[in-house]
């Protein structure tokens, strides 16, 4: 792979670097300033012309920014001559806005997804895209975007670093039960539920996991995303009500907005782990691995 070269975006070089690493390619290098009034300036330092072109980027902070840097990341390569493009967007921001809610709203994601596919590149490469009411993101972005998990690498972390004897893996609510599944399986086929909620009357609410018994067990909770910490908390105090006993909480992308990361660390968890799709104080695992592991088989 000579003629292949990993770019990072202002949110991605980490993350751009550790799968160059990995692949053994080369590791670019771009410049991204902002003018005085506030503009976004890009220059390709490395050459690309001719070159099978790996651009990273993730939505973490700041995402407004990050589109538009991104967008002009990638028209310059296509324009500097770069023979394919592969973009990766870790975290891919607004998935959550996928319908309109009240009259005269704009479905984001959709508009996102409109965008990307001006810049006509080889492929788009995502993890754990936010699925609730647009269950298959191709249908959206097409048949170049690939959806990744990096479930499979925290369920590595928890297996390497805990006992997962007398465990259940518990996602926070229904939509979970997808990264639930998968981190079942990859601690050796563990007991996996969702916790809902129902309805005994107006004033009273009773949470309860769905087909598995949590008393005495050790839990392991699942989920995409992890904001303001709010699903995670009443999560956590309903397992503990149900009698569970030791809580690893895990999530893919630590967004941990405001305060969340101290309300987390009051519930007095056994852990608390996320992946590097956002950096974060809990950002413990990379999905490098994941994404070169992806990107071998296209290159």
């Amino acid at each position: 792979m000579r003629d292949v070269i990993v770019l990072g975006g202002s949110s991605g070089e980490y993350l751009a670097y550790r799968v160059a690493k990995i692949l053994n390619v080369d590791f670019g290098e771009i410049e991204v300033k902002k003018f005085p009034d506030g503009e976004t300036y890009i220059r390709i330092l490395s050459d690309v012309s001719g070159k099978r072109v790996i651009y990273i980027n993730s939505l973490q902070r700041g995402p407004n920014d990050l589109i538009i840097e991104t967008f002009y990341t990638v028209d310059t390569l296509k324009d500097l001559g770069a023979k394919e493009v592969h973009l990766v967007v870790p975290y891919m921001a607004y998935a959550r806005q996928d319908e309109r809610f009240n009259p005269g709203e704009a479905v984001s994601i959709l508009s996102l997804a409109k965008l990307f596919k001006l810049l006509d590149v080889d492929s788009i490469y995502t993890i754990d895209m936010h699925l609730h009411r647009i269950t298959d993101p191709v249908k959206v972005f097409g048949a170049k975007f690939y959806n990744l998990t990096g479930v499979r690498e925290l369920g590595k972390y928890v297996k390497k670093h805990y006992s997962i004897e007398n465990t259940v893996v518990i996602g926070p609510d229904e939509e979970a039960e997808q990264w639930a599944k998968i981190m079942a399986e990859e601690l050796g086929d563990l007991e996996y539920s969702v916790l809902e909620k129902k309805r005994i009357s107006a004033e009273e609410v009773v949470i309860e996991a769905k087909d598995v018994n949590v008393e005495g067990k050790n839990i392991i909770i699942v989920d995409d995303i992890i904001s303001t910490g709010g699903t995670i908390i009443e999560a956590v105090k309903a397992l503990r009500k149900l009698g569970a006993r030791d809580i690893i909480v895990t999530c893919v992308h630590p967004l941990l907005v405001g305060k969340a990361y101290n309300k987390l660390v009051k519930l007095g968890l056994l852990d608390i782990i996320g992946t590097d799709t956002v950096l974060s104080p809990i950002s413990k695992v990379t999905v490098a691995p994941v994404i070169a592991n992806a990107l071998k088989q296209k290159l």
